[in-house]
């Protein structure tokens, strides 16, 4: 497995590099990666102490957030490098306040790795959720460097369970403590004989609690919804866009206020949205141009707004699950104490099992069950409430994840 995995690691190298002609996206992640040792060797010196955190793309990032904050503070006179694999969370983030230094993590080869852990050299390494990378664990134990993968989620038919999966399983122990969201995933890890692992809790939890402590105010949105009940729908796909069209074209809600945050925000995917509606809507690239609040949609052609504007939200739409690319964050709106519909495709994401039990979240599989529950939740003010009620109080009682991880590392260095 090992030999095979080392011969693909250059082979994708070369791949990406073709497909980067076409891709603009991709292009961006090899572009960066080509920087990344340069950037590295002018930043930094042998005398510098450093902390690592790596996340696969922007989800992992704000998941790790209120460990990498803490940590910040805790490791006030070292340098922190912050990586990313994918361009979504490195060009969205790579201005992050609690990082010296933000960069793509190069492919996982054997130079790149060695390379690697020797510029950075990290007292401590902490990798979020899944983002699991051979190589460069490999080093980090031959190092004798310490690292810890926090709220790690396991899954039975991943292939650190699986009997081709050895390279991988290995990896796994070269952290010295893994905290995971839930028991299955400490079971599982259990397992394979790997035994330093405490269930904390998803840090996705503290992550939202926090934005409770932000200033969430947004003028134009309050200038947008006036008085009126609003459903924001967040991280929409072409699916999802559908059925909040039929809905609102319908004139079914014709009081109701309605944002739109499109996952996609290419202009011909805007346009195209915006032609679909038959009301009045308005983008928020035009919000100093156009009367807001005499629009009934307002489309989002920006990105970084979403989390904040949850908090004008009587009603919330998470997108992603309608189709296959997977549920967007439902915790986001679920902390402000909300009611949230999804699509049916929920299986994998056990916060959203959690808040449907609950009946705090509507799962929906078609046009007429979206219009039965949003009119409900539009029409039974004591209803949405209590719906949203029971959201709040499952985050609440989630929290507490960052203090065991914190405590586990005070005692243990």
């Amino acid at each position: 497995m090992g030999f095979l995995y080392n011969n693909i690691i250059p082979l994708a190298g070369f791949l990406l590099k073709i497909i980067a002609k076409f891709n603009h996206k991709i292009a961006l992640g090899v572009e960066g990666r080509s920087e990344t040792f340069r950037i590295l060797q002018k930043n930094l010196t042998n005398t510098d102490h450093t902390v690592w955190f790596h996340c696969a793309s922007l989800g992992e990032y704000e998941q790790g957030l209120p460990v990498f904050s803490e940590l910040r503070k805790q490791y006030a006179r070292h340098k922190i490098i912050l990586s990313f694999f994918s361009p979504s969370g490195y060009e969205i983030r790579k201005n992050s306040p609690i990082a010296d230094l933000v960069i793509y993590l190069p492919l996982d080869s054997k130079k790149n790795a060695q390379r690697f852990v020797n510029l950075v050299n990290p007292e401590l390494t902490v990798f979020v959720k899944y983002d699991i990378w051979p190589n460069y664990l490999n080093e980090i134990k031959k190092n004798r460097l310490r690292a810890i993968l926090i709220s790690a989620s396991f899954r039975e038919d991943q292939r650190y369970f699986r009997f081709y999966g050895g390279l991988f399983r290995h990896a796994l122990f070269a952290f010295e403590h893994i905290f995971t969201q839930n028991k299955t995933s400490k079971a599982l890890l259990e397992s394979i004989n790997y035994l330093d692992a405490t269930v904390s809790g998803d840090t996705r939890f503290d992550r939202v609690l926090d934005q409770l402590n932000d200033n969430n105010t947004l003028n134009f949105v309050e200038v947008f919804k006036q008085d009126q009940l609003c459903v924001v729908a967040g991280s929409t796909w072409p699916e999802d866009e559908t059925l909040l069209t039929d809905y609102i074209n319908s004139g079914a809600a014709p009081h109701t206020k309605f944002i739109i945050a499109p996952h996609n925000i290419k202009a011909s995917q805007i346009s195209r949205l915006r032609l679909e509606l038959k009301t009045s809507t308005v983008l928020y690239s035009e919000k100093e141009t156009r009367a807001l609040k005499d629009g009934q949609v307002l489309i989002l052609d920006t990105i970084g707004l979403l989390s904040k504007i949850y908090r004008y939200a009587d009603i919330a739409y998470v997108g992603g699950a309608l189709g296959h690319t997977g549920l967007h964050n439902t915790l986001e709106p679920a902390v402000f104490g909300i009611p949230i519909l999804i699509g049916h495709n929920y299986q994998r994401f056990p916060e959203a099992k959690a808040m449907i039990q609950r009946g705090g979240m509507f799962s929906v599989s078609n046009a007429n069950d979206f219009k039965v529950i949003l009119n409900k939740l539009l029409s039974d003010r004591d209803f949405r409430q209590a719906s949203g009620h029971k959201n709040s109080n499952y985050i609440k009682e989630n929290q507490g994840a960052v203090i065991q991880i914190l405590d586990y590392l005070r005692i243990s260095s």
